[in-house]
């Protein structure tokens, strides 16, 4: 090959890469530029809202709300405002009106303590609140606070025979306190300890047909409380778990199954009594129900003392039949005549 031709095809191959390059350059200037992500910073206050579904009657605590951004166009006025309302003032309220997860909190759906309305709010759905009379020993020397639940014993007298049946018995347990006298919240001294106070008023959570049984049995007898432990509870559900009385569905979500064994443990006991007599408790005592009012203990079984009352003919070689009725500790015979 000759010169001139070499250099020819140098220069061509010189051209050819430089238009490569003024190519690339070209459409690598022309492209479109790259998109920048820009976060927008949210704009409004700090609302007041629910964790979680909050029914009627819920009282309020750390876990169930926080405060959470909302549009400023949206902030109402009756929300509570981060830097406006003190959350701790909020704690131990009612919920009067259901709120749903997420929903911000109103002013006119928490009810406070002392606030109209409060004890109604704070009612378990279809229970009721009834008001037992107490002095310092019946109450416990005042170590029973709202929230507490306690025992309720009826003491009373039976009279018989010149002799009275002295008995108490335990006619309802587990039993939920709402206020004492017209407290509904515990009392805190400066140092913020628990300042134990006597009261002559409890306030109870019941049942219908409980708060029934409670007016009956004032009027009977003197009633009286006895202190439940914390640990009572857990302890009596386990039992009724495995008895089978309460039972939690095989689909159950977490939610569910704490809401049933929620209420399953917090459910007024009614119908299993035990009870105590004088003889119990001293030898000199009456330890059944005196003979004469058996009558009107239709569904007491009689006792030994009473069913030696039971007509008990004897042949008597000298008087003739006769009918040995013991009253007490006292036992007569009767001639039945000829």
């Amino acid at each position: 090959m000759d010169r001139r031709k070499l250099v020819l095809l140098i220069g061509a191959l010189i051209i050819a890469i430089g238009t490569a390059m003024a190519a690339r350059s070209i459409f690598a200037g022309s492209g479109a530029p790259e998109a920048e992500a820009v976060m927008a910073e949210p704009q409004g206050p700090k609302v007041l809202v629910a964790q979680r579904s909050l029914p009627v009657g819920t009282i309020l605590t750390a876990d169930s709300v926080s405060f959470q951004l909302w549009p400023k166009e949206l902030v109402k006025d009756a929300y509570y405002i981060d830097g406006e309302a003190d959350i701790q003032s909020l704690l131990g309220t009612v919920v009067r009106n259901p709120i749903t997860a997420g929903e911000p909190i109103t002013q006119g759906t928490l009810v406070a303590p002392g606030d109209r309305g409060f004890l109604a709010a704070a009612l378990t759905p279809g229970m009721r609140a009834v008001t037992v009379p107490v002095s310092a020993q019946t109450g416990v020397a005042g170590f029973i606070f709202p929230g507490d639940r306690v025992d309720l014993m009826l003491t009373q007298s039976v009279e018989g025979d010149g002799r009275a049946l002295h008995a108490s018995e335990t006619i309802l347990r587990n039993l939920r306190v709402l206020a004492t006298d017209q407290s509904t919240e515990t009392t805190k001294g400066d140092d913020g300890k628990t300042q134990v106070r006597t009261f002559s008023l409890v306030t109870l959570e019941v049942t219908p047909r409980i708060a029934e049984k409670i007016s009956v049995a004032q009027t009977i007898g003197e009633l009286s409380f006895s202190l439940r432990s914390l640990a009572d509870n857990r302890t009596e559900l386990e039992r009724a778990i495995a008895s089978g009385d309460v039972s939690v569905p095989d689909n159950a979500t977490p939610e569910e199954e704490a809401a049933i064994l929620e209420a399953a443990s917090s459910r007024p006991e009614d119908g299993r009594s035990t009870y105590v007599t004088g003889g119990d408790v001293s030898r000199f005592q009456r330890s059944s129900i005196p003979p004469q009012n058996l009558a009107a203990n239709n569904n007491v079984a009689p006792p030994p003392t009473a069913m030696a009352a039971a007509p008990a003919a004897q042949q008597s070689s000298n008087n003739g039949p006769v009918v040995r009725v013991t009253r007490g500790e006292n036992t007569v015979e009767v001639p039945l005549g000829n």
